[in-house]
């Protein structure tokens, strides 16, 4: 792991304007504190940090992932997986970070979140114990220079939108608003809950002291906590107390679940802006635009197709990989576990076309020489 940021400075353009601004991005080993039994232990956990670069105190936006089905897909997971949901949130004005808790992907520290066994889950201590990862990078983030935490919001899918939830039940300084995406845990298969009744009993033990306002996004085609099941959430959730906006949204691919998600951008992004605007937390007049294309190093021989491909690509979460051929055609890949399904994935694509080898051209964000 990184213990020490490593910076990209992404040129930007605002809109209708001559000066040029940009986001920062930090990948690093976020050094957070945990009080057990009494004692206090410092961890590094594995962080990305995309900001305004600006001079400025942002108001902070913590995001925080879910929790695979098989246990053993926790080694591999990465914060930059949920790079392109930070850039949204920088691009209105916040100060993001995303990060992974511990026992996933390169944080220190043993897994601590487990709700138990099936048959009998303790989804309030599971969902207490990732709260706690939250509590510690917020109290890490209020000492960062670009940092207002006056305002802090807290966003999470699945199990960090449960982890979300419970946060509110106990909420640090500072936290004025959440958003739960799909936000549950215990599915061991599609539609299949470990004992959703616990699962809603859960809900309503957090909204007895949960007052912070949140909005709560379930697809209509959620194969993890289907429509029925979140509604039941909901209710047991006001009814105790907490305060929640529902949006039952669309059918989302083929499974709602991953929502929010790169793809689902231009969908999520309404429903948050709507939130954000209600809660009179727009920071920006405009949000920043997307990449200059005067400041992109293209490949050569890519068409004005291939660069807008490419654009898109630098955007994209990790791992990911661009790959193109001498005739112009291209392929890419992004969001896959590993560099080398990224490679294989974007080759598939490039040789559809290509008359000629395809061959990479860029991994994650580093040029393949």
């Amino acid at each position: 792991m990184r213990l020490f940021p490593t910076v990209f400075v992404v040129l930007l353009c605002l809109g209708g304007s001559a000066q040029a601004a940009g986001l920062i991005e930090e990948a690093f080993g976020l050094p957070v504190t945990f009080k057990v039994n009494g004692s206090s232990r410092t961890l590094r956990l594995d962080a990305l940090v995309i900001r305004p670069d600006d001079s400025q105190r942002h108001p902070l936006a913590v995001i925080n992932h879910g929790a695979p089905r098989n246990a053993d897909d926790r080694a591999g997971m990465s914060p930059r997986s949920m790079r392109a949901q930070a850039r949204e949130f920088a691009r209105r004005g916040w100060a993001v970070v995303t990060f992974m808790r511990r026992g996933y992907g390169e944080s220190e520290g043993d897994y601590a979140e487990s709700s138990g066994n099936c048959a009998s889950p303790d989804y309030v201590k599971s969902g207490r114990t990732s709260a706690e990862d939250i509590r510690a990078v917020i109290q890490t983030m209020r000492n960062a220079p670009f940092v207002d935490d006056g305002k802090i919001i807290s966003v999470g899918r699945s199990a960090g939108g449960l982890a979300t939830v419970a946060l509110t039940a106990d909420p640090p300084p500072g936290l004025i608003a959440a958003i739960s995406f799909a936000g549950g845990r215990g599915s061991t298969g599609p539609d299949e809950v470990c004992v959703p009744e616990r699962l809603a009993q859960a809900f309503g033990t957090f909204g007895k002291t949960s007052r912070v306002p949140m909005l709560w996004v379930y697809s209509e085609n959620d194969h993890f906590f289907g429509p029925s099941l979140a509604r039941r959430f909901h209710a047991a959730f006001t009814e105790a107390g907490g305060r929640a906006e529902f949006i039952a949204a669309a059918p989302f691919g083929s499974d709602g679940h991953s929502l929010f998600s790169e793809k689902g951008t231009p969908i999520w992004t309404r429903y948050v802006d709507d939130f954000l605007a209600r809660q009179k937390l727009v920071l920006v007049g405009q949000l920043l635009a997307s990449r200059d294309p005067t400041s992109i190093h293209y490949p050569k021989g890519l068409s004005s197709q291939g660069q807008e491909a490419f654009r898109k690509y630098l955007d994209a979460s990790d791992h990911k990989a661009f790959v193109m051929a001498g005739d112009g055609s291209f392929g890419w890949r992004s969001g896959q576990k590993t560099a080398a399904e990224a490679v294989e994935g974007a080759t598939g694509y490039c040789r559809k076309n290509a008359r000629k080898t395809c061959y990479a051209v860029m991994v994650d964000d580093e040029p393949v020489q």
